[in-house]
This record gives structure tokens, sequence and C-alpha cells, in this order.
């Protein structure tokens, strides 16, 4: 969670939204239906909302946490919302969750299922789940809160803050739970570009394990274990910052030992603050993530900001060394529509096989070989996802990142809502994610080449669904 409005418009790109002033809201005739409300894409019902929070899986739903003003458009009085999924594409908010108190504002934290009620907390059947989330104070300290209800009721624990003031504006714990060593493992933002770990028997007393430094990033820690090609026997640690930098490294309980430098993973204008679920059931075994999309514009509407749509994280080997991947959880299949496919098709500048098509939701799955062409373009509701092929570049909304062709031809996966564009590339290696405003009667699709003939290998494109109706 950010500091204060004045720093979070500088990180964050917020000043063009307008923090000063209260925009006119226009009138609706039904709620998540409105012009610019994306369509399965998590925002709340109204109001300003951020960086996600304690995500949690329990008892058959999917826990979002997120940074809500409960009484105004635009940020603060941050307070926790508070949403539930059965399937990560269908919300239901809920009552809020957490709101602020005599140790100040409720920033990010993230929540954990106290299986072995570590904690004491638990009085019946139900496990707890257990937030925890900064206290932003004068100073910011960290403290918890818990359920006995599957997440509907929240009791403070009366003996906050839990972990006191360390360092700067110390915020955003991510807490997971590490077997080996039966202890709870915070990952904690302290100031700059300094992180810190520490450990907890009972999720109340905290004691500082290592310090962890990550050049280019700040705040919103997340730590994880991955399989590298889902090996067990090569399991690599992920240290992350809210810029999507990440180290790899070996975590033994009591220190992380990065073996890489800060490697990037996101390139999207509008991509921030991800965190990753706890308590996946070990059947599923998947390792999911949701992000801000942060510096949206949505004029006019009821509600300011959006959720990423939610991705699985993977690990594989590369020719670097092992690197993240990321692609839309399967999920989406819930929602897909009329199927629309080719393959085989010779693709040329003033040729566009999906002329014929219109709508404001795809899900579109490409493989192109440029051949001779130049340049070739996916545009979607008007706006350009451009390969460049003399530069190996992959643009879209004024941001680029590198994709080299394998086996001559380029991946793209692309999901589009209404004010949104999310493109994985080469199997999820290039992130995207950016925010847009497109004209809402502009509803083409188009996929062009320039400066010579291209190859479509293979093109799918799945009309979606509204997953609010």
């Amino acid at each position: 969670m950010k500091r204060l409005p004045s720093a979070l418009a500088a990180a964050c790109c917020l000043g063009s939204l307008g923090l000063a002033a209260e925009p006119e809201i226009r009138a609706v005739d039904k709620l998540y239906q409105e012009t610019y409300r994306p369509q399965f894409h998590f925002t709340p019902m109204k109001n300003w909302t951020n960086d996600p929070n304690g995500l949690v899986y329990y008892a058959g739903e999917y826990h979002l946490f997120f940074q809500h003003n409960p009484t105004g458009i635009n940020w603060g009085n941050m307070t926790w919302g508070h949403a539930v999924s059965p399937d990560l594409v269908h919300w239901k908010q809920l009552d809020h969750a957490i709101h602020p108190d005599r140790l100040g504002t409720i920033f990010s934290g993230s929540a954990v299922v106290d299986q072995g009620n570590t904690a004491g907390f638990q009085t019946g059947l139900e496990k707890p789940i257990v937030c925890i989330y900064t206290s932003a104070g004068k100073p910011f300290t960290q403290s918890i809160a818990y359920s006995l209800d599957r997440g509907r009721s929240w009791t403070k624990y009366a003996k906050n803050p839990v972990l006191g003031h360390v360092a700067g504006d110390n915020r955003d714990p991510k807490v997971i739970w590490h077997e080996p060593t039966k202890k709870w493992i915070m990952a904690l933002f302290l100031d700059k570009n300094d992180y810190a770990l520490f450990a907890s028997g009972n999720l109340k007393e905290w004691k500082r394990l290592c310090d962890v430094p990550m050049p280019g990033s700040g705040e919103c820690p997340d730590f994880f274990p991955l399989a590298t090609d889902g090996d067990r026997r090569r399991i690599e640690w992920v240290f992350w910052g809210a810029n999507g930098n990440y180290r790899l490294g070996a975590f033994d309980g009591a220190a992380f030992k990065p073996r890489t430098d800060p490697i990037r993973s996101l390139w999207g204008a509008n991509d921030y603050a991800p965190q990753t679920y706890s308590d996946i059931p070990p059947e599923d075994g998947r390792r999911i993530q949701i992000a801000w999309m942060s510096g949206g514009k949505y004029p006019g509407m009821p509600f300011n900001q959006q959720m990423s749509f939610p991705r699985e994280l993977t690990l594989r080997r590369t020719p670097e060394g092992p690197r993240l991947f990321m692609m839309p959880v399967r999920e989406i299949e819930r929602i897909r529509g009329k199927k629309h496919a080719w393959t085989g098709l010779e693709l040329g500048p003033n040729e566009n096989p999906l002329a014929a098509l219109e709508g404001e939701l795809w899900d579109v799955e490409a493989e192109l070989a440029p051949g001779r062409a130049s340049q070739v373009a996916l545009a979607v509701r008007g706006e350009p996802i451009r390969y460049d092929a003399k530069s190996g570049t992959l643009h879209c909304l004024g941001r680029a990142a590198p994709l080299k062709p394998e086996g001559g031809a380029i991946k793209l996966r692309v999901l589009v809502d209404r004010t949104s564009i999310e493109i994985f590339a080469a199997a999820g290696r290039i992130t995207m994610c950016s925010c847009f405003l497109p004209d809402p009667s502009d509803r083409s699709l188009a996929l062009v080449a320039e400066g010579g003939k291209a190859q479509l290998r293979s093109l799918t494109v799945y009309e979606l669904k509204s997953a609010w109706r």
C-alpha cells in the first residue's frame, strides 16, 4: 500500500486521475453494466480501489480483499474491502472486513488459513482465517485480525500490533507457512529498496531473520517456492517486488540466499502490486496471482480502478536459467462463447480475416510467422498490438517488450475487456497488461501485416460473456 496520495501519484501515475476533484458520476440503469465497467475483471460496486490484499482460499471460496475507500471515488481512508468467488471469475462483494482504528488506516497485507491453530483463535469447527496487515499510523506497524466464520466477520487481535516499527514506512506483510521449520514467514517492505524476512510460531510474535535487497523495486513483497518445470526436486524460491521484479534463490527457513539479480517480469503500463494466493489445495497446486491494474481511467463511473484477471505462475527452464511464466487461469473458459478459428493463412497488407467480427470482450490465441512482413498487428477496438519484426519488439499502449520468434513464429494470448488489454507472449514469459479507454462504439477486430506477407499458422478467437450476468 502506498504512503500518501502525493507519493502514490509519483510512483503509480495517478496524478492524471484527478485525486483532488471528485468526477461527476454518470447515471446508469443497472449496476455492473455501466459503459466502462469491466465485464470479467473485478471492480468494487463503487469508489476507489487499489492493491489486492489477503488472497486466500478456504472452504470452496477464493477470497479477494482489496484496498478500498468506502466513502470516496479517490484514494484515501484505506479500509479492506472484501469479495469472494467460487471460480476466480464470478465475484460477490461482501461487507468491508477491516476498518481503520487507533493504530491507523489499514494498508496492504496478506491472509492465511491457520490450519494448526497456532495462534489459538479457533473455538469451533471452522479454521481461522488470519489477515496480516499494516496499521498505517505514526509509526507504521503490523497487525492481525481473524475470522471464525469463513470470512464473514472479523475480530482484531487485542494486543495489536504484533510487529512494531522496524524502519521507514515498513509495510505490506506477506505471510506464508514454512512446513520444514513449522514457522510462519513474513516478507516485509522496509524502506527504499530494502526488504526483510521475519519468522513466528504463532502469528503474534516475530523474529527478524534476514534482509533482502531488491534494487529497482519497492513495497508489496511476495515470497513463495516454485518447482522448475513441475519437478519438486528443483525448487526455487521467488522474492517479488511491487513492480514485478523478482529474484530467485534458496531458503532454508533462516535466510533467503538469492542467486540472481532482479529479473523483470511485467512490461505493461498498468500492472502493479501483484499478490499470490495462500492455501490453494494441494490437489490443485497452482500459484495464482492477481494484480492491481493501476492508473486506469473510468470517466463518469461509480467506481475507480480494477484488478487484473487472475493468472497462473510457473517456473520453466530457459537458456538464461529458470524464469517465471504467466498465463490466464483456466477458469476463463467458463465465460467463453462462440469460437472462431483459422489455420494456415497467408496474411497480406490489405487482408483482415477478422473483418466480420465485432464485440467488446475477447480471448485471442495466435501463432504468427512474420515472414517477409516488417510488422504484424492485432488491433482490438482500434488499439494495435504491434510486432516489429526488425527490432524483435512487441508494442502496445506506449510500452514495448523484447520478443524473439521461436521456430520462426511468435505466440500471443490476449484478453480484452472494456477497459483493459492483457497480453501474454511467448507462452507467458512476457506479460503486458495495460488499461485503455476505447470509443464504446468501436467494436472492431483486425489482424494485418505490413511490408510483405506473413503466415498465420493458427488463430483462435473466443467471444467472451460478462461474468456479472
